[in-house]
């Protein structure tokens, strides 16, 4: 419930009158009463007018405590703040709830309960003490989570009672916060891989708008250009002051592919092939937005994030930052596709070179290896990591994985048709790190330039 809400006020909420009241009786309510009643029909029997009276005492107190309980009309207003409101997996965030007496009387006691999903921790409960006309009282509670998601937090329930224990309402309030559990990501090493030039942040390369001094396309002057970029030329042609265009940064592209195909990983939990395959793609895409590549995230789907222009995303300070917020929303919800192949990605890539291409892949057969091959031809350079399911299930090493060549098994045989085709392909063991991997990536790319083998590639 974010700060600022209007008023909610609990004697709104109270839709089932007296009924209602009754049916908040707590246990030791609902004893008094049948203790009064049995009490009463004793002395009816008997004959006993001093058990009658007896009787009746404790049948009426808990039926008052529900009247009064259910004419109490406190005007209380509530709300939530989330820090932060975005977490990675595995990390805590923190709920501070502010609850605010509006009106001009003073609350009783007051027991506070907030509604969250059983995979963030058990319901948390507060009890707060009288609070005075216009008073204040804020608490807070701690959630975690190891699964991403996106997870509704609320709304917020009070719980008043009598004095005596007697009755116990509930009044909610209608709003929710959410609280999003992105992919945990790591921190890569900035190596270089050979062959390919650089992003924005690195190499910054530049080109002119045509290629001679005497073509170069200069416009008007404006107020703080650099005299020293004035075109004399154009404006002794033009009649005004003219300066040269500023040289045009080439922003270097990077498309990172996600396989979310079901039948491409066993298994579940935040320690599957799947789980890691998210949170590599989530640490590659936060690296090389840093770095200062125009970033764009694509699975087998063919799908890419909502609001991603066709360069992907790029900026830099709070539009950088703002560019992985979303790329990291969108991971926090991605799920496995129903689809058998990675053709729809094909279709998305070959319409052009895509500069650096990073695959992170599930179980392939032979015809998918057969079409990343050829999805090879479509990127300036390309890195592929590998998960065997079978051996994450097993909790063993993936064939190959001494990332050779002449691995064994289905998924050896795949990194060789990929290796074949000009991937810079890696297995990915249960347990791996990612910066190992990605420092891996870079002497694998460094060996195979020194021996003739295909080249490209920037991080």
């Amino acid at each position: 419930m974010a700060p600022g809400a209007p008023p909610a006020r609990d004697g709104e909420h109270d839709s089932g009158g007296l009924r209602t009241a009754l049916a908040g009786l707590t246990t030791r309510g609902r004893s008094f009463l049948a203790a009064g009643v049995a009490a009463a029909v004793c002395a009816y029997v008997l004959g006993q007018g001093d058990l009658l009276r007896v009787g009746v005492l404790l049948a009426v107190l808990p039926l008052v405590c529900a009247v009064m309980l259910h004419r109490t009309r406190y005007r209380v207003a509530g709300g939530r703040r989330l820090s932060p409101e975005r977490v990675p997996a595995g990390s805590e965030a923190r709920v501070h709830l502010r609850v605010d007496n509006i009106s001009r009387l003073p609350t009783g006691l007051l027991m506070l309960q907030d509604r969250v999903p059983y995979v963030l921790g058990p319901r948390p409960r507060f009890v707060l003490d009288r609070m005075e006309a216009g008073g204040r009282r804020e608490v807070s509670y701690r959630v975690r989570s190891d699964l991403r998601g996106r997870y509704p937090l609320g709304p917020l329930q009070l719980r008043l009672g009598d004095p005596f224990g007697m009755c116990e309402l509930t009044r909610s309030f209608s709003t929710y916060d959410t609280l999003t559990v992105v992919p945990r990501v790591q921190a890569l090493p900035p190596v270089r891989l050979s062959g390919e030039a650089t992003g924005y942040g690195d190499g910054r390369q530049r080109s002119l708008a045509l290629a001679g001094e005497d073509d170069i396309i200069p416009r008007g002057y404006r107020h703080g250009d650099d005299l020293r970029r004035v075109h004399w030329r154009s404006t002794a042609r033009h009649g005004e002051l003219m300066v040269r265009r500023e040289e045009q940064p080439q922003r270097a592209r990077c498309t990172v592919l996600l396989d979310t195909r079901t039948v491409a990983f066993e298994g579940a939990g935040p320690d599957s092939a799947f789980e890691w395959a998210v949170s590599g793609a989530a640490s590659v895409l936060v690296h090389m937005l840093g770095r200062g590549f125009s970033v764009r995230l694509l699975t087998d789907t063919g799908s890419s994030v909502p609001g991603e222009g066709s360069e992907g995303f790029a900026g830099t300070g709070q539009e950088s930052a703002d560019a992985a917020g979303l790329l990291m929303d969108t991971l926090a919800v991605v799920d496995h596709s129903d689809g058998t192949g990675l053709s729809r990605a094909y279709d998305v890539l070959r319409g052009g070179t895509e500069g650096l291409l990073v695959a992170f892949l599930g179980d392939l057969d032979e015809e998918q290896a057969a079409l990343l091959a050829r999805m090879r031809r479509r990127s300036g350079a390309a890195i592929a990591f590998l998960l065997d399911s079978g051996a994450w299930l097993r909790g063993g090493a993936a064939d190959g994985q001494d990332g050779g060549p002449d691995g064994t098994g289905t998924a050896g045989e795949r990194l060789r048709m990929l290796r074949e085709a000009g991937w810079t392909a890696l297995p990915v063991p249960p347990g791996a790190e990612p910066a190992d991997l990605w420092r891996r990536a870079d002497q694998q790319r460094v060996g195979a330039a020194s021996t003739g083998g295909t080249a490209g590639g920037a991080s």
